[in-house]
Order: C-alpha cells, then sequence, then structure tokens
C-alpha cells in the first residue's frame, strides 16, 4: 500500500471524485481521499492523499490556493462560468482602466456569497441537486480572503488575471461579482489551479503519467512522503526505549528524546523512532515534560 501526496493535473472533464476512483485502480488501494473539489471544466493541481496521508486531506483542503481566470464580461449565466445557461447579455462599455480597477479591488477579505451550483449542503441536500430542480434558496454569505490579484492578460471583453486566495473561495463567484460590480455581468471562461499549499503545477502529473509509471513499477517515486509537508517544523528523534509508547499513541516522557530539547522550542514537532522511521505530530508540554500527540500516521 502506498502511503503519501500525489500532486496531479486534472485534465478537463473530470470530476474529483473520478480522479479519486482512476487512482484506486492505478495504485490498487482504496484508501484515497482528494484534498478538496475542482471543477470539471477546471484543469490543473489536485492533491490526492494516500494510506495513512489520507488524515492530512483536511489540512491540505485549509491551504491557500493559487489560480489563473479567464473572465468574460457582458453574460451572466446560472453556473457563473461559460458551461451554464445564458441569462442575461450586456453590452460591455466600461474601459480597461475601469474594469482593473474592479477586480483590484476585491483583493482583501470580502464577503462571497455561495453559487447554486457547489457541492455546499442546505438542509442535507447538495446545492446543485436543488438547481437541477429549478430551485434557488437562500445562502448565507461567507467570509473569503483575496491575498493577490494579479491581470495578466486583457482582451476586452476578456481579462485573464491570477488570484491567490483563502479556502472556501469560488472563483466562479468572484467573476460574477466582478461583472456585477461593473454592472454588465461577468462570467469565468477558464480557470486553471496552479498552487495548492506547496504543490505546484510544475510538478502535477496527468492520470496517463501515473498510469505508465504505474505499469513500470515505478509509481512510489511520485508518492510525496507525509512527513515531507510538515518540514517547517523541528525533527525530534525517540529512543529505542520509548518504542512502545510511541507505538501506541501515547505522550512521550522527555527523557526518551534522544537529543537535547530546545528550550526556545515552542508549538509541534515531527516525531521519528530510532530507526528514523516518521510516526506523527506532538505538541511540547514543557510544564509536564512531555511531547503529547497532536496526529498519528501509522502505517496500517
Amino acid at each position: 500500500m502506498y502511503h503519501g501526496i500525489i500532486n496531479v493535473y486534472k485534465e478537463k472533464g473530470y470530476t474529483s471524485h473520478d480522479v479519486v476512483a482512476k487512482l484506486r485502480g492505478i495504485c490498487k488501494q482504496k484508501k484515497i481521499g482528494h484534498t478538496g473539489t475542482l471543477d470539471p471544466d477546471a484543469v490543473g493541481v489536485l492533491p490526492v492523499c494516500l494510506g495513512n496521508a489520507t488524515r492530512v486531506c483536511d489540512m491540505l483542503t485549509d491551504k491557500d490556493k493559487e489560480y489563473v481566470a479567464r473572465l468574460r464580461l457582458g453574460v451572466v449565466t446560472d453556473t457563473q462560468d461559460g458551461s451554464g445557461q445564458v441569462l442575461e447579455r450586456h453590452a460591455v462599455k466600461v474601459s480597461y482602466p475601469e474594469a482593473r480597477e474592479a477586480i483590484l479591488s476585491f483583493r482583501g477579505e470580502i464577503m462571497q456569497v455561495p453559487p447554486m451550483y457547489s457541492a455546499l449542503k442546505v438542509n442535507g441536500k447538495r446545492l446543485y441537486e436543488l438547481a437541477r430542480q429549478g430551485q434557488v434558496v437562500e445562502r448565507t454569505p461567507r467570509p473569503v480572503v483575496i491575498h493577490e490579484i494579479e491581470i495578466l492578460e486583457e482582451h476586452m471583453p476578456e481579462i485573464t488575471f491570477r488570484v491567490v486566495c483563502s479556502k472556501g473561495t469560488y472563483i466562479r463567484t468572484l467573476c460574477h461579482d466582478i461583472g456585477q460590480s461593473l454592472s454588465c455581468g461577468g462570467v469565468m471562461e477558464e480557470l486553471t489551479r496552479t498552487r495548492v499549499g506547496c504543490f505546484t503545477i510544475g510538478q502535477a502529473l496527468p492520470l496517463t503519467e501515473l498510469e505508465k509509471f504505474s505499469r513500470e513499477d515505478r509509481l512510489r517515486e511520485k508518492v510525496l512522503p507525509v512527513d515531507s509537508l510538515f518540514s517547517h517544523l523541528p525533527e525530534v528523534t525517540v529512543r529505542e526505549e520509548g518504542g512502545k509508547a510511541l507505538k501506541n499513541g501515547n505522550p512521550l516522557p522527555l527523557r526518551e528524546i534522544a537529543q537535547e530539547m530546545d528550550k526556545e522550542m515552542q508549538g509541534q514537532c515531527r516525531v521519528y523512532n530510532h530507526e528514523g522511521r516518521f510516526f506523527g505530530i506532538y505538541r511540547l508540554d514543557a510544564g509536564r515534560r512531555l511531547l503529547c500527540p497532536v496526529k498519528m500516521f501509522l502505517e496500517e
């Protein structure tokens, strides 16, 4: 069984669940999870967790993401992207400087109303299921953060921009809201996710390549070890006599730690056994002179 993360390049037409289903066949294992949905028409980075790394799915979902989007002004659709039913068409009378100013004004914390065509649940039903039945329900605006917006190309009425945003941000909705602010409407024509946390598009691999590596028995080369996600945390090694407590996921007395603990160390650390095997993330309880488990990654 594989344990770790694969940086998949999701191609157009696949849902995130399609990618997971395909990888189950490629990896020949069931325990696989993705780290947040990407629209079927969108392409780009989709980290997929294998084996015990599925325990970090929620952590990767929380990471900031980077996208390149192409906005088309003058159109409003029910899905807020180019695949939806056109609801309105408007002449685009705004100039590029006006459009640029509007786009850049969305930097910072903003409130977004989730689109009807989304996987969010209301009263136990997915919004997109209700939308397909012709229903529109009230959605509560949610705060999201747009850390960066950079305009890359301008061919009015289309503008391509790069955006770095917090989790929960809908780029379709951002395009829609930009169009509304300009009183002409707007839709997302194309979307590429270029980064999720430390995973970038330059290292992402399409499913066809992963299938090839699997046939050549080289797939393990493309699986990133789970501890690499925590390389920013200090590394701690447990003595051999502390192995039983480590295997059981118990707190570890500092006397069982191989190296001198940094008195200034605060927060969390990566914990390995005396053979160098990664076991999990622990936090220092200086008062009790213990390392306490936060998240364990024991192989099954």
